[in-house]
């Protein structure tokens, strides 16, 4: 929330908080630094954020809350997803008639409010409010939805205890076991405890005595809860007649997927099982399949790399590759790239393994090496379907990469992933796959490296990091390039020096609030120049690769995530945990 320079500090002088001489030292200090007079005074100790947000709501004339102690009901709390929540450090608090009262740190996010607004169908009256009331009310929906959900799976495992009194394991057995209404029941629990927290994998390990339920949620896998060992049969056979697997199938691996519906969104759920010492285990991959609305501002590309992205995309031929391991947010990035290249005058195809998000206008094909439906068979077929853009989910071999090659070459463009773990790494691990590197510089545009890091939440705290510290991370990148990155993009004052800027860390909560929420990339954008042309012709290492592609402006994931520190979405501990992988 904005407020003017002039009102800020009329009111500041009428209130005689701070005297009139330290207000104009003040005001001189903010203007060389280029940042708003209340910012200032925050990040120099003469006003704490919380009262900067009462200073603030006065001034403008919109009420302010404080939520420290109070207990929310839930079913007024949960009028508001918990991700939308996080993200947008919105909860509802209050609801009157027609109109629900949310708190909020920033009254400007005018699309939180509308979304709110479409969601319930009420009036929304936006209040502000302070950090650690949105912190408690956060912690809320935790410690209600385990409650919630603890009680309805405790309850109907102690039904399943009563009923467990043999040991059969036919199919008919089984058949009977899925559909007996207290596994009914904590299966459908399960799902929808993990869906309400955001969680992308559900892991159901059968142990010696227990069956462990984990959740994995911004990349971190935590235990949920545990059930007696008596509901593994007939939550492993519930799962399995949802996905369509073999039920009485327990020596082999199996996969399968389902979907259903829950407040309007549609969730896919990919399914893996495997035999263990104690028995099978499951795991379910959630995959939300409402892939629109997507940026890559969203992303957290920037500056640069934006634009080079852009102008990437804006080709008609030739391929963009994003690289990374597993789980580094390709396929996400691939996704959004595609959502914006998706219009009426273009024929999208793809072939992916597997199809993890359902897109309208755009030919998606599921390989099915069983029947022989590869990568490579699949890409033969569609360049003869009149594609203009193709994305292959993955290049895995050499006869992919030929044909991925020929398909840019000959008037498509095309979109891939690939396992290397720096963007000009991807150029060596091609010619070993077997491409022409004569071929590769007629074809490569852009390739992208990635991983994904955790993002503070708005409790994280603020600091000044020491010279030791600063000078530990001068010997793994070059700060100095870093903060001429920092200032081009105005994240910091134009003479801002590496000590004078803050960093930030997660501020640990009560319980399972560990400080931080969502997860964002860092990223290296390589634009395939005629320079780094000439290098793949001589066959020039990674490392010299690189070296040119930042000459010519390329930051680093490394340089990356000390920019996203700087600016304060992320910590130091995820950066280095992520760049080490």
């Amino acid at each position: 929330m904005r407020i003017s320079e002039e009102q800020f500090k009329k009111f500041l002088k009428d209130s005689g908080i701070i005297s009139a001489a330290d207000i104009e030292r003040a005001e001189k200090q903010a203007k060389i630094k280029k940042i708003d007079l209340g910012e200032f005074m925050v990040s120099e100790g003469k006003l704490s954020e919380n009262d900067f947000r009462r200073l603030q709501a006065y001034v403008v004339g919109i009420p302010f809350v404080s939520l420290k102690n109070e207990k929310i009901d839930f079913e007024i709390l949960s009028l508001i997803p918990e991700p939308i929540a996080r993200n947008h450090n919105i909860v509802a608090y209050r609801k009157r008639g027609g109109e629900l009262e949310v708190a909020m740190l920033d009254t400007n996010d005018l699309s939180a409010i509308d979304f709110v607004k479409k969601k319930v169908g009420l009036r929304v009256l936006p209040r502000l409010t302070d950090v650690e009331s949105i912190k408690n009310t956060l912690q809320q929906y935790t410690r209600t939805l385990k409650a919630e959900y603890d009680d309805i799976i405790k309850r109907e495992a102690e039904a399943l205890k009563k009923e467990a009194n043999n040991s059969d394991e036919s199919e008919e057995s089984l058949k009977k076991a899925a559909v007996d209404l207290p596994v009914v029941r904590i299966v459908d629990a399960l799902i929808s405890h993990a869906i309400a927290l955001d969680a992308s994998d559900i892991h159901i390990e059968p142990e010696e005595k227990d069956l462990l339920i984990r959740y994995r949620i911004d990349g971190i896998l935590r235990d949920a809860m545990t059930l007696p060992k008596e509901a593994a049969t007939g939550v492993s056979a519930r799962i399995k007649v949802l996905s369509g697997l073999k039920l009485d199938e327990k020596r082999l691996p199996q996969d399968g997927r389902f979907k259903i519906e829950r407040e309007g969104e549609s969730v896919s759920f990919r399914v893996s099982t495997l035999p263990t010492y104690f028995g099978e285990k499951t795991v379910m991959r959630l995959l939300r399949e409402s892939s629109s609305g997507f940026t890559l501002e969203g992303l957290s590309f920037h500056g640069e790399d934006l634009e080079r992205l852009h102008q990437a995309l804006s080709q008609s031929t030739g391929m963009i590759l994003a690289t990374g391991p597993t789980g580094s947010g390709k396929t996400t990035t691939l996704y959004t790239m595609l959502d914006i290249l998706n219009t009426p005058d273009v024929n999208i195809s793809t072939i992916e393994d597997p199809v993890e998000y359902q897109m309208k206008r755009i030919n998606q094909t599921q390989v099915k090496p069983d029947i022989g439906l590869s990568f490579a068979s699949g890409l033969r077929s569609l360049v003869r379907q009149d594609p203009d853009i193709i994305m292959v989910g993955e290049i895995r071999d050499s006869e992919t990469v030929t044909l991925a090659v020929n398909a840019a070459l000959t008037g498509h463009l095309v979109l891939s992933t690939l396992h290397t773990n720096s963007a000009a790494g991807a150029i060596p691990r091609l010619i070993d796959m077997g491409a022409e590197p004569f071929l590769l510089v007629s074809t490569l545009n852009v390739i992208i490296a990635q991983r994904l890091v955790r993002k503070l939440s708005s409790t994280k705290e603020k600091y000044l990091p020491t010279k030791a510290e600063l000078s530990a991370l001068g010997e793994k990148v070059d700060l100095e390039r870093v903060l001429k990155f920092l200032k081009a993009e105005k994240i910091v004052s134009p003479v801002a020096t590496w000590g004078e800027i803050p960093f930030y860390r997660a501020a640990k909560g009560k319980g399972e609030d560990d400080g931080y929420s969502s997860r964002i990339g860092i990223h290296e954008v390589m634009n395939v120049s005629p320079a780094i042309k000439e290098l793949i012709i001589k066959n020039s290492t990674s490392d010299e690769i690189e070296a040119q592609a930042k000459k010519e402006g390329m930051m680093t994931m490394l340089e990356d995530g000390i920019f996203k520190i700087a600016s304060g979405i992320t910590s130091i501990e995820e950066v280095m945990g992520a760049v080490n992988q």
